[in-house]
């Protein structure tokens, strides 16, 4: 088995960038939702919601972030990766409210006006901290404004199996992965306590649980019923449907396409 794909989402919920290698962080891949849009009253904004927010296009740039309408790439804006601002101010990511840092007024006023609504940027400085829940972590782990945790993990081939049951086949980008690997049969990770992906050591964690948002066609925003749907039938444990596994970092520093990746058994 092989790594075949490295993906950041610099900015949560924005469109996704494909790397051929990356640093590795506790919190998560270098610039890996590090930046994250919010309302008025500092609640996380998401593609559950706001569908429109696929068609925001991020690239890695030297100096920080380009940010880009995918229909019209005329509309945007750089986003450095050192905020202009060092005003802070408490935001919310599901169940954890931690302080984020302001990132420009221009920035703010540039994603209020392509989503068409009030919003703010905002950057996680490294003395915020927001740790992952105490039952999954080994060393007391922080995560960026990813949902849960700092990476998560899909078998190309479990694409391939869900494909093979669906009408029309959906993108990996569906399921917003930071790591995929090629090769091993569907859902093998199902049975992994840990991975082995080149020097680097990852700690499973749980089964990453799928959403709406599964259901939003990034090239187009149009929301639809599939793939959630099919996957439901076949990948429901409880009232949860189940594609891909959230890890933790345990060693390592980088990690790069064409590794060799060796799941380790729970024992």
């Amino acid at each position: 088995m092989l790594l075949q794909d490295i993906y950041i989402y610099p900015i949560k919920s924005l469109g996704g960038i494909r790397l051929p290698k990356a640093n590795l962080e506790e919190r998560g891949l270098q610039w890996d939702r590090r930046w994250m849009l919010v309302d008025g009253k500092g609640d996380f904004l998401t593609q559950r919601v706001h569908p429109s927010m696929a068609l925001l296009q991020v690239e890695l740039r030297a100096d920080g972030l380009l940010v880009f309408h995918k229909q019209d790439p005329t509309k945007r804006i750089n986003i450095p990766f050192t905020p202009k601002s060092e005003a802070t101010r408490l935001v919310t990511v599901w169940d954890d409210t931690v302080l984020g840092q302001e990132v420009s007024k221009e920035g703010d006023a540039w994603f209020s006006e392509i989503l068409g609504m009030p919003c703010g940027l905002v950057w996680m400085p490294p003395s915020t901290e927001r740790k992952i829940d105490a039952k999954y972590a080994v060393n007391s782990e922080s995560v960026g404004f990813a949902d849960a945790m700092p990476y998560l993990l899909i078998g190309q081939s479990a694409l391939d199996d869900l494909n093979a049951r669906l009408q029309s086949p959906v993108p990996m980008d569906r399921f917003r992965p930071n790591l995929v690997f090629s090769g091993g049969p569907a859902y093998i990770d199902d049975t992994w306590d840990k991975v082995k992906i080149g020097d680097a050591l990852f700690k499973i964690t749980k089964p990453c649980a799928r959403c709406v948002l599964t259901t939003v066609d990034q090239a187009t925003a149009q929301k639809g019923k599939e793939p959630l749907r099919t996957l439901s039938t076949y990948r429901t444990v409880g009232s949860k449907v189940l594609f891909g596994q959230n890890m933790l970092l345990l060693e390592g520093t980088s990690i790069e396409v064409g590794a060799a990746v060796e799941g380790i058994p729970f024992l």
